[in-house]
């Protein structure tokens, strides 16, 4: 079974440590799911982007934290 994980980066691309701890989910949306209820606290904590990972495959990023942006 692939785990979804989210890798957490500055806007340079440098990997962070999340304010927030992450966890592995069972599918994509229970990701999403997560990351949209935890996406301020993350970004008050130092990452401005995120990466979905499926396993080791990038799924999607960078995506940006800053609302403005989104």
């Amino acid at each position: 079974m692939a785990a979804w994980t989210w890798r957490f980066e500055k806007a340079d691309g440098t990997q962070v440590e999340p304010a927030v701890p992450p966890e592995e989910f069972p599918t994509q949306g229970d990701a999403e799911s997560w990351i949209g209820e935890n996406w301020k606290a993350l970004l008050e904590g130092g990452a401005d982007q995120v990466r979905l990972l499926e396993d080791t495959t990038e799924i999607y990023g960078p995506m940006s934290l800053r609302a403005e942006e989104a």
